[in-house]
């Protein structure tokens, strides 16, 4: 779907100004304790520097990033510190590492302390310039890409910052109130429109509600959050997987993590002050919808046609219960797209969410004559708890024979969208492909890669086969696709390259090192190995490339750990012994035939086109804040989405169906079938699983799978 460009910015100001973790201020100041704040910094210093894969020195760079990071995370935005600020924080930029040894927090103190000071001033400024109507015949912009706008000189600069964040807020609201206007006028032509001069009061005084909101949420919040914000500076320094979980965090990640299922079928975390969406469940009501992403992050919440509220800042608790609801009811999520920044409604009709549509699905389509097989791998689920249960290994096993029986020439393998999970199953799915050999190799700080491998000497498929993989497959969907690439056994076929996440972290409670301290120190998650391919290259950064690249959205944002500031490099280890498989004849005119129908493909070049077009729009921060110029900007957007409104329209005219053990199982239950129905039609317009068929369907086998010493 394309998201709405019209310079959509309602609550994006709100975002603009408190963009971090750290935001944080208070009234009154809360209860500290200096002797946990030292306790903390103690004990984790020596955790990461002896148990994080990457051995780092705290000297005078590592102390550059802690000041660097610290000053960002409180003030992204620079709408608190001077440039008067820096000059007298800026004498300790090279000396947090020897006050981290010693446990000292002068640097810290001194930063938070500054910053309480300017956030009280900061009710103030915004208070008094939303009192007057702005100048909107002013030809002036702004800039909020704010890592390349400098801080202000000083505090008249700064307010004059304020100004133009709080005037591009009002623009917005304006000019949604003037779309919202002409919308109803189209339904009845006496309406009564309000003239601009009421709009703009209306507007000024939304944003000062929410502003007075936002800051009330945020006055909540406890000293804890505030000093996570300096450890989460400090162990960041290492990679940007490594965050330090304060107690109250740690329990909602926890919470996040078990599986509750809110009503639309997506898993969401806390960031800071916002609700994001941490993973949408397959084949839940957000994942059917098909707009929300993971790493969307939600500003509004409205029930169907009422009012949205505002919940940024609001506790992730709260903010859940105004996401759920009664299954057939709409909500009206207000959200800022992770992928290009813009602002867009999305409307769900709530669900009852299965857990099962988290598990492997498969289903057959018939394609010339011959009959195919899909199975969709949502993520590698496994249950260390409880051995009899499902795991993904088992479930891909079981779904294969089922479409064995269906007497299938080919299976594609779904893994799209797939963030990873159990490396124990992983490899487990791999040998069912391969005959027993390396699958991946895990390395520790110091230490020989240790190599993992499939130890059944059987091979379960060895039919040809096809992996659909996009940006978003990471971890340990990079490993079984890696093994597929590497062994030679299937064919890759997605965006140019995977996520390249190939770092492992390990969750660390941090009383586990300090057992006799008082209270809940919370914990570290912490980077503790990477993983390698056996062919010897690191999946991290690089990712998996696809043999046969389809042009999408993604293609030229920053997305993916490339795109990570800190994040580990690649690199390489010694190749493992393997054998790769002869088990096509044709591989190299098969990938060639689909590389010249997808440059021949109007439609994949329209994509190509519109991918280039959101990145123009990544990359253009600059917006007028004169009001002619603001509504003529956002009309010139719109005109440009228009043409690629239809992008994503196609119909392969191909019929996906349940296996014949589904059958009888939807004849009991209407619900899994209205499910399946409206699975097998999304495959069904789906461009990209159509040319992964086209190319599995032209794989010839070889004889008996030749094996070819490497």
């Amino acid at each position: 779907m394309i998201a709405r460009f019209k310079i959509n910015i309602s609550l994006l100001v709100i975002l603009l100004f408190l963009n971090t973790f750290s935001i944080f201020a208070s009234k009154t100041e809360k209860v500290t304790d200096p002797e946990k704040d030292k306790v903390l910094i103690y004990v984790l210093k020596n955790i990461l520097t002896r148990g994080h894969f990457v051995e780092k020195d705290l000297n005078d760079d590592f102390s550059e990033l802690v000041y660097k990071s610290f000053i960002e995370g409180l003030d992204p935005n620079k709408r608190y510190f001077t440039q008067e600020d820096l000059k007298e924080f800026s004498q300790y930029k090279f000396e947090i590492d020897n006050q981290l040894k010693d446990n000292d927090l002068t640097f810290y103190n001194l930063v938070y302390g500054r910053f309480l000071e300017k956030m009280k001033n900061a009710k103030l400024y915004y208070g008094e310039l939303l009192k007057e109507s702005f100048n909107y015949s002013k030809k002036e912009t702004i800039n909020i890409d704010y890592e390349k706008v400098p801080f202000a000189k000083n505090n008249i600069e700064l307010i004059d910052y304020w100004r133009k964040q709080l005037k591009l807020n009002t623009l917005s609201r304006i000019e949604d109130q003037e779309d919202l206007q002409k919308n109803k006028l189209k339904k009845d032509a006496s309406l009564r429109i309000k003239k601009f001069k009421i709009l703009e009061k209306d507007a000024r005084e939304e944003v000062l509600k929410n502003m007075n909101d936002l800051y009330l949420r945020i006055e909540e919040l406890e000293h804890d959050d505030w000093f996570s914000t300096f450890l989460n500076s400090v162990v960041g320094a290492f990679d940007p997987h490594t965050t330090y979980m304060a107690p109250r965090m740690k329990e909602r990640f926890d919470q996040d993590m078990s599986g509750k299922l809110e009503g639309i079928g997506a898993r969401l975390v806390k960031k800071g002050i916002y609700t994001e969406i941490f993973e949408l469940v397959s084949g839940g009501p957000a994942w059917r919808q098909g707009e929300l992403e993971a790493g969307d992050i939600i500003l509004e919440v409205a029930q169907a046609e009422e009012e949205p509220l505002d919940i940024v800042g609001m506790r992730l608790d709260d903010a859940i219960k105004f996401i759920k609801g009664k299954k057939g009811t709409e909500v009206r999520l207000t959200v800022k797209k992770k992928l290009d920044g813009s602002t867009k409604i999305i409307s769900i009709t709530r669900d009852v969410v299965e857990l099962g549509e988290t598990f492997v699905k498969s289903t057959i389509v018939e394609k010339n004559g011959r009959k195919y097989g899909l199975i969709d791998l949502p993520r590698f689920y496994i249950s260390f708890d409880d051995l009899n249960y499902r795991d993904s290994a088992k479930d891909m096993e079981q779904e294969i024979e089922r479409l064995k029986e269906e007497d299938i020439d080919g299976l594609l393998i779904d893994l799209r969208n797939n963030g990873g999970g159990s490396l124990k199953t992983a490899i487990e799915i791999s040998g069912l492909f391969i005959n027993e050999g390396p699958v991946v190799q895990v390395k520790y700080r110091g230490e020989k890669p240790m190599i993992k491998s499939d130890t059944n000497s059987e091979t379960q498929w060895d039919g040809a086969v096809v992996v659909l993989v996009n940006e978003l497959s990471a971890s340990a969907s990079e490993i079984f696709a890696a093994a597929m690439q590497d062994y030679k056994r299937a064919v890759i076929v997605g965006g140019n390259q995977t996520f390249g996440k190939g770092t492992v972290q390990s969750l660390i409670p941090i009383n586990k090192f300090y057992p006799n301290y008082k209270t809940d120190l919370g914990a570290i998650k912490m980077t503790i190995q990477k993983f390698y391919r056996i062919n010897g290259g690191s999946t991290q950064i690089e990712g998996v490339y696809s043999d046969v690249a389809m042009p999408s959205r993604y293609s030229y944002m920053k997305f993916g750990e490339r795109d990570m500031d800190g994040a580990l490099v690649w690199d390489k280890v010694a190749q493992a012994k393997y054998k790769t498989t002869d088990s096509y004849n044709n591989f190299t005119e098969v990938v060639y035939n689909s590389k010249v129908r997808i440059e021949g493909n109007d439609r994949f070049q329209l994509i190509n086109e519109y991918a280039k077009w959101l990145k123009g729009n990544q990359e253009n921060s600059n917006y007028s804040l004169n009001y002619k110029d603001f509504i003529k900007e956002g009309d010139e957007k719109e005109k440009e989405a228009e043409r690629f409104k239809s992008i994503f329209k196609f119909d392969s005219k191909l019929n996906f169906l349940s296996p014949e053990y589904e059958i009888s199982l939807i004849t009991k239950d209407s619900t899994l079938g209205e499910k399946r129905n409206d699975w097998h039609n999304n495959l069904s317009k789906d461009l990209y699983v159509a040319e992964a068929l086209n190319v599995l369907s032209e794989l010839k086998m070889s004889d008996k799978n030749k094996i070819i010493k490497n």
